[in-house]
């Protein structure tokens, strides 16, 4: 395939960044707060908020500029619902921990949202709803059962979609039904991580980019952390890296994997087209291992394609050429369409697939989001600074989701991921292949 590129875009740059301005300039580092947040994505904005509003005396670092990771580089889609079963979740943490992840995905949500509200955050929330898309007949009889659970086990609303009203949804043949989530949204990520930050900024909270912290040390009052722009004493920690921490955060960076995803947006398309592509507008997802997700830009005027180009890192001409391929399968009217952008992030996965919310050493964490940042990141973000100021408020059941490690990931560089690319290119993604040929119409 070869790629056309429109004016002024650039492999690796997010289609997103064109309404971004100049970087603010940086705060100062203060010499020294009561909570000291160190990650600027929707995680640590989100507890600076929460944490000022007690009361707490707050700063921000970030390694980068501040939003700059995932939460200006992911696909905009806006809902959270447990990403394992309930018989799964009981099996691994518990029934009553199961019941209670369930009821805070619909909890969760509401948080966000009101959040939105509250500080005003112009974000292009579109009210779309989310569409699962069934890769196969097994797929959609998991998903009769998810719609069962959800309906017993919590708030969260959820249709089920037949086959044969599928085009009422998308124009392919690929798929065998669906789970509709109506209350899941759009949005723009990158304007999402704007209004969070001027909320923080309103505050009069300092956020200092290029700092990542270097070394942390404590001591019987509470913290030091050193970063390229000095050190800053504090006395309580909320780490909100996700899928970019790093030393001297070895612990956690044990127990979350940065997983990348890759992302393509064609150029400008013809409004009848795209009607004829996504009649339903939804946030769309497939159910198949290589975890594809597809949504029309807030402004209605192209596609944007993201899924698993690879589990390493690839130029992003090979990713552009994967996931154009996979978007043509999915459409084949786009055959022929240029892409305007390529780009990459990483996502935070735990080893159980569950975010989760903890201390370890004095250094509170939430992370391990596994792929549903955008509601879960600055939900469990205020969870974690709550917990670490010791308000009731923090409780939470994702406190009680294990947060592991596994022998071949000791830290750094998650190298397993070169064998489960391969494994999953060469076998499972064939084996998923020849499932959707068996039900093609």
């Amino acid at each position: 395939m070869a790629i056309g590129w429109i004016k002024d875009a650039r492999p690796g740059t997010p289609y997103w960044w064109e309404v971004l301005g100049e970087p603010a300039p940086e705060d100062p580092l203060p010499a020294q707060c009561d909570l000291l947040v160190i990650g600027a994505g929707y995680t640590g904005l989100s507890a600076a908020i929460a944490a000022h509003d007690c009361g707490a005396q707050v700063a921000v670092v970030d390694a980068g500029i501040p939003g700059r990771g995932a939460s200006t580089r992911n696909g905009g889609m806006f809902g959270a619902h447990p990403r394992l079963g309930w018989e799964e979740l009981r099996g691994r943490f518990g029934a009553d921990t199961a019941d209670r992840i369930f009821a805070e995905a619909h909890t969760a949500l509401g948080f966000v949202r009101a959040l939105i509200a509250d500080e005003a955050i112009d974000c292009d929330l579109q009210p779309t709803g989310r569409i699962q898309l069934a890769w196969s007949a097994a797929h959609f009889a998991g998903q009769k059962r998810l719609a069962e659970t959800l309906r017993a086990k919590s708030a969260v609303d959820v249709q089920l979609v037949e086959r044969a009203a599928l085009s009422i949804e998308i124009a392919t043949e690929q798929y065998f039904g669906g789970i509709v989530f109506p209350e899941h949204c759009g949005l723009h990520p990158a304007k999402y991580h704007a209004g969070l930050l001027a909320a923080v900024r309103r505050r009069g909270i300092p956020v200092t980019g290029n700092a990542g912290v270097q070394m942390l040390e404590r001591h019987a009052t509470g913290h030091s952390a050193t970063t390229p722009k000095g050190q800053i004493k504090a006395d309580k920690i909320v780490l909100a890296t996700n899928g970019y921490t790093t030393k001297p955060f070895h612990w956690q960076a044990r127990r979350v994997f940065a997983l990348p995803s890759y992302l393509i947006a064609t150029e400008a398309l013809p409004a009848d087209l795209i009607d004829a592509l996504a009649p339903g507008r939804r946030m769309m997802v497939e159910t198949r291992a290589r975890h594809s997700y597809f949504r029309i830009s807030p402004d209605g005027t192209r596609v944007l394609f993201g899924g698993r180009a690879a589990m390493v890192g690839v130029d992003m001409k090979t990713a552009a050429a994967r996931l154009h391929a996979t978007m043509c399968e999915i459409w084949p009217a786009l055959k022929q369409t240029r892409l305007s952008h390529v780009w990459s992030g990483n996502t935070g996965y735990s080893f159980t697939h569950m975010p989760h919310v903890g201390c370890h050493d004095g250094v509170h964490y939430a992370m391990g989001f596994s792929g549903s940042g955008t509601v879960m990141a600055p939900y469990l973000g205020a969870k974690v600074a709550w917990q670490a100021l010791g308000d009731p408020r923090g409780a939470t059941a994702y406190s009680d989701t294990a947060f592991t490690t596994h022998w071949l990931h000791p830290g750094g560089r998650p190298h397993f991921l070169q064998a489960a690319n391969l494994w999953y290119r060469s076998y499972v993604d064939w084996s998923e292949n020849r499932q959707g040929r068996k039900g093609a119409r």
